[in-house]
């Protein structure tokens, strides 16, 4: 479980470096800390909301994880870290989130059917 846990941390992480390596801003361990701690906070819940434990390969576990997680991130940036939420913002980082929290899944899905 922890190594599917780290694999989502993983894709929060690497859409947090991508973003701000798009927008010139160092790739800092506290800078990436910072941007990231929501997007982290709502995977967290993400998984307890979907018990993504109990199947963590699943495509339901996916698609969970990845709809709290990105909508979870954007209102706590917006209203607890008082962070902006551009329009595009919402739609890159959705869509970002969506490829790696769900597609780390298909293809382990994938490797393991083969």
């Amino acid at each position: 479980m922890r190594w599917f846990l780290g694999f989502d941390a993983l894709a929060v992480i690497a859409f947090v470096a991508v973003g701000r390596s798009s927008h010139d801003e160092e790739n800092t361990i506290a800078g990436i800390a910072v941007t990231a701690a929501p997007f982290l906070i709502a995977l967290a819940a993400a998984w307890v909301i979907a018990r993504a434990w109990q199947a963590p390969l699943s495509w339901p576990t996916g698609l969970a994880v990845w709809a709290v997680t990105a909508a979870g991130g954007m209102l706590l940036r917006r209203f607890a870290f008082q962070d902006g939420t551009a329009a595009s913002f919402i739609v890159a980082g959705s869509v970002f989130l969506g490829v790696f929290l769900v597609g780390w899944r298909a293809i382990a899905l994938w490797v393991r059917s083969g």
